[in-house]
């Protein structure tokens, strides 16, 4: 059902917000975020945050329904959508995961009202792959929901609707309690004391508090850093690694470390502890990679490192470049090229599920024989590049021993030692596995996996719509080859060439056509033409014009009897479009041509001694026009040696120049041609074409050239 349009009246976000705080309180998350629907009733916008900086949801402040996204799924489907861990999220929905790739679990829900739509609730806590975490009650979210429900349909009952505001907010979270001054006081005095410095932020990453040994670590003053973000305020931090470290913490709530060196050569080490206010951060000296002194042993959950934000870029610029792949082959160079290095990986292989056998269709590093094992294998094997594709679930191994552990038939290769299996699902059906391999023992990160899992659903995509194309380009090819000459007959004294080159990129068919018709051994008809469009449609009536015209030139027509006839049912046809044409009756006996035209650009004729001119026949109108109009004849000499260039406006036009000076142009540059087979000559001109201009019209072309005496 449409979500309902806000209607306007005085906006009640203080109840609002505290049903959302009840919201994350009830169901024992982190945080939380919920989202009101557009004024449109087609996007979801966020409205208020608790528990996480609205800023970190920036990719999601405008949800458009149909988007990958948890929260408008959620509202399309009208169900909760459960996201258990990261790399769940990453593989449902890669394009949103890299947008936040630090460790979370996610549920978003329908907020209801039997089936109205007011909006969608979206909760956060750590997810299953951190120790100690556990997923909300669903009846508790559902609870949350329908509270939320009842509020937003009674205030828009009342006249008051609650629409979304300007801006997204981030709710201040309350203190777990209140403290005298004089414990606050006391609290501070006992940081003061400790021999570490020790600093508080905000969620939104501001100081809230700094000791005197801290900003002496720092080597900033209290009242310079109060208020100020670190990875703003600190002249020395150069790379993102605290503000990466810092939403790592606030996404996540695990603890969190990192060194950093203070110029020249003063190493620091900065231990993060968040919760729902704020992240407490404990400063002490380090030597370089080292560990502070008084760092208590850190957890495998402590030791998890986000992924940095450069990495992040990098693979928001492999998304990118993977988005604008067309084909299948683009998308094979792409991931054999450029992700090894983007990724450290030394091999890299890309198979396609194919007529249910896995098929390699690009590889880089890996031999041959290694990958001939899985060209050809069912999709039945247990292969772990196989495997992958029916559980759906990445393998990562970071030794061969784990690898054989799991698959004891796996052949090894020298200089091989790590690998990743991923799974290419699209549209939930299998395309193929990516397979990465490294040259030394590589354990992967949470994150690590995360970034693989979400660019596996990327890979997956774009050799999803580039089969597609692929298709789609194959099939429009075999349409236009239908359409037009198989080939050029053979004609005794004559030498010819055609080409034929569609506008849009991916629809390898149009309007244009071309056409040489043998009368007898000494007479042949050529033929060039241009239906309004060029797309299916104008193909279409294409397919209907040039056998109307071509039936005419077998029999012998005269250019006149031919176009008024292909005029006359076109008219009949009434669809809506037009068509120019040009039609050349030759004799190569007595070396003449006879043309007409009708509303077709003029064609070039090349004399034997290399002058060009555009022959100025009496003009026709547009087939399709009016069925009683006249098509005037003209006759020339064709002496030995000479060219006749008939082409449509697409070789031609060019925005911001005369159509006169254009064709003039083309006049000039056959001029200038040496003389050359026809067949090279085309292809000269084609080039010459698009190198000059883009070109926004399909260009068909056909050259012919009377034979000089042997």
């Amino acid at each position: 059902m449409p979500l309902p349009s806000p209607a306007a009246g005085p906006v009640r976000r203080t109840e609002l917000d505290s049903l959302l705080e009840r919201a994350v309180r009830d169901t024992g998350v982190h945080a939380g975020a919920v989202f009101l629907p557009a004024s449109d009733g087609q996007a979801l916008l966020l409205e208020a945050t608790v528990g996480l900086p609205a800023e970190y949801l920036a990719p999601w402040f405008g949800v458009a329904l149909s988007s990958p996204v948890p929260v408008a799924e959620a509202v399309r489907e009208q169900r909760a959508v459960w996201l258990g861990d990261s790399q769940e999220f990453a593989r449902r929905y890669p394009r949103t995961a890299i947008a936040l790739p630090y460790p979370h679990a996610v549920a978003a829900a329908p907020i209801l009202t039997g089936t109205t739509v007011w909006g969608a609730l979206l909760l956060f806590w750590p997810g299953s792959d951190t120790a100690g975490s556990a997923s909300p009650s669903p009846e508790r979210v559902g609870a949350a929901c329908r509270r939320l429900g009842r509020f937003l349909r009674d205030a828009a009952d009342a006249g008051h609707a609650v629409g979304p505001g300007p801006l997204p907010r981030t709710l201040p979270q309350p203190p777990a309690r209140r403290r005298e001054p004089a414990e606050a006081l006391a609290a501070a005095d006992f940081a003061e004391r400790l021999p570490e410095g020790s600093c508080s932020l905000d969620l939104e990453g501001r100081f809230t508090y700094v000791s005197a040994t801290a900003a002496a670590l720092l080597g900033i003053s209290v009242p310079d850093l109060i208020g100020t973000r670190p990875w703003q305020s600190l002249p020395w931090s150069t790379d993102v690694a605290f503000e990466d470290r810092f939403r790592a913490a606030v996404v996540s709530r695990q603890p969190g470390y990192f060194g950093a060196m203070l110029p020249p050569d003063r190493w620091l080490a900065f231990e993060l502890y968040p919760d729902g206010s704020g992240v407490s951060i404990r400063i002490s000296p380090t030597g370089p990679g080292g560990a502070s002194p008084a760092a208590p042993a850190r957890t495998e959950t402590f030791q998890r490192e986000p992924i940095p934000l450069g990495e992040v870029y990098q693979v928001l610029y492999l998304s990118a470049a993977l988005s604008e792949a067309v084909g299948v082959g683009d998308v094979v160079d792409l991931v054999t090229e450029e992700m090894l290095s983007a990724f450290g990986a030394r091999t890299v292989a890309l198979l396609a599920a194919e007529g249910g056998r896995m098929r390699v269709i690009g590889r880089r590093g890996y031999s041959p024989w290694l990958l001939e094992q899985f060209d050809g294998a069912p999709l039945t094997c247990s292969a772990p590049a196989v495997r992958v594709l029916a559980t759906g679930v990445p393998s990562f191994f970071a030794t061969f021993e784990e690898l054989s552990r799991a698959y004891p038939p796996a052949p090894h290769q020298d200089g091989l030692h790590a690998w990743a299996f991923l799974p290419l699902i699209a549209s939930g059906r299998p395309v193929g596995s990516c397979v990465f391999a490294f040259d030394r023992p590589h354990p992967f990160s949470d994150n690590e996996r995360v970034v693989f899992t979400a660019l596996a659903g990327l890979i997956a995509q774009a050799l999803e719509r580039a089969h597609l194309y692929d298709t789609s380009k194959e099939l429009a090819q075999s349409l236009q080859a239908a359409l037009l000459p198989d080939s050029l007959p053979d004609l005794p004294g004559l030498d010819v060439a055609a080409r034929y080159l569609p506008s849009v990129r991916g629809m390898d068919i149009g309007g244009d056509f071309y056409d040489l018709v043998r009368v007898d051994d000494t007479t042949a008809v050529a033929v060039i033409g241009d239906v309004q469009g060029h797309n299916v449609n104008a193909a279409a009536l294409m397919a209907r014009v040039r056998p109307a015209i071509r039936s005419q030139a077998i029999t012998g027509a005269t250019p006149a009897l031919a176009l008024a006839h292909a005029n006359r049912q076109l008219v009949e046809m009434d669809p809506g479009r037009f068509a120019s044409c040009l039609y050349a009756h030759l004799d190569l006996a007595r070396r003449r041509a006879v043309l007409a035209t009708a509303g077709h650009p003029p064609p070039v004729l090349r004399h034997p001694d290399g002058h060009t001119e555009l022959l100025p026949l009496p003009p026709g109108l547009l087939l399709g026009i009016d069925p009683d109009a006249d098509y005037p004849s003209t006759e020339i000499p064709l002496t030995p040696g000479t060219v006749l260039a008939l082409y449509t406006d697409g070789l031609v036009e060019t925005p911001g120049v005369d159509m006169d000076d254009a064709m003039a142009g083309l006049a000039a540059q056959l001029s200038q041609a040496s003389p050359q087979p026809m067949d090279r000559l085309a292809t000269t001109l084609i080039d010459h074409a698009r190198r000059t201009a883009p070109r926004t019209d399909d260009i068909a072309l056909l050259l012919i050239r009377l034979a000089t005496a042997a």
